[in-house]
């Protein structure tokens, strides 16, 4: 029986993955690995929608690359790859642009939001047409599944549309995608606030757990998360947000069930429970911290994984691309 294939990407936009990063996507990527044939990449083109310090994209995409096999993404089991280093993605991207129309593209709730934010004078063309480029990355590798947070449906929704518009005009070209919505899993919110999410773009990182960040800092950090009133170690995300989200912390981390957290903690205060999750945190993270570190020490190795991951990526995206243009009636080259 032929595996699935599965694509997804991660932007390099933060110095570390967080503990919502983590349990949210990278961790199901690590199981996806296991029984489809996968295809990960750093979606560093994405990341330049927003004004960028060169050296600190470098050092993040690295950092991004490091930290997904030190999570357990196997680069013999999966395509780990940089997206500039596989040309077309920004080929079919251009045609992906010709697909789309603009009213379709100026409905996408991301761009929306993101320039209204910040106004149509500062925000970049690339923002607009980022759902194409994504749309290219997805198609360029005939993916079965793309794994994807709810928050990225209208994107998917918006890639099967090009491909099926695409498919209908000039034949049979690209396999039409379904979403692979993640499990919602454990939903880790801010320490600090915890009725938002752990997000990587709060205003304070006092709040998320790091992955490399030192076993202190977020020790620290959880220690001197937010405290409900009372002094009961119990679910309550109504009345008890702060604790609750440790307990979902302390549960998604020691595969305690919640129940057997408030047994546990019966009869306990909040400083001995924050202590407990504060160490189960530190342990659980400690040996991935530690792989990445050492992967960011030899450069030139992670490097040349990358490099490979891209050879291979590259070897179907072309396959991908030439039949593309052969249909649409561009003269082979």
């Amino acid at each position: 029986m032929t595996r699935k294939r599965v694509l997804s990407g991660i932007q390099p936009t933060a110095d570390s993955f967080h503990l919502g990063n983590y349990l949210g996507a990278v961790q199901q990527w690590v199981a996806l690995q296991e029984d489809h044939d996968v295809f990960f990449f750093i979606a560093d083109l994405h990341a330049l929608t927003i004004e960028t310090d060169p050296a600190l994209l470098r050092k993040r995409s690295l950092v991004s690359a490091a930290q997904l096999i030190a999570s357990g993404v196997d680069p013999e089991k999966s395509t780990v790859f940089l997206q500039s280093h596989v040309a077309a993605h920004n080929q079919l991207g251009w045609i992906m642009e010709c697909m789309a129309g603009f009213g379709e593209a100026s409905r996408m709730t991301q761009f929306k939001d993101k320039s209204q934010k910040s106004g149509t004078d500062r925000t970049a063309v690339g923002l607009f047409t980022y759902p194409m480029l994504q749309a290219a990355d997805i198609l360029l590798y005939q993916a079965d599944r793309v794994p994807v947070g709810e928050d990225q449906r209208q994107h998917i929704e918006l890639t099967r549309d090009l491909a099926g518009r695409f498919n209908s005009r000039y034949g049979k070209t690209f396999q039409v995608p379904e979403p692979h919505i993640l499990k919602s899993g454990a939903k880790i919110n801010d320490l600090q606030d915890p009725t938002a999410k752990m997000s990587k773009s709060a205003e304070s990182m006092q709040g998320v757990i790091e992955i490399l960040d030192s076993p202190e800092s977020n020790a620290k950090k959880i220690k001197s998360s937010m405290t409900d009133a009372g002094r009961e170690v119990r679910f309550d995300q109504a009345e008890k947000p702060g604790v609750s989200n440790l307990m979902t912390i302390h549960s998604a981390l020691s595969g305690s069930t919640i129940a057997e957290i408030e047994k546990a903690f019966e009869g306990k205060g909040y400083g001995d429970f924050k202590g407990a999750v504060a160490e189960i945190v530190v342990e659980y993270l400690r040996p991935i911290r530690a792989k990445a570190l050492e992967l960011l020490e030899d450069e030139a190795f992670l490097i040349q994984t990358l490099r490979n991951g891209a050879d291979k990526a590259r070897v179907v995206a072309e396959k991908t691309l030439s039949d593309t243009y052969k249909n649409l009636g561009l003269v082979e080259r």
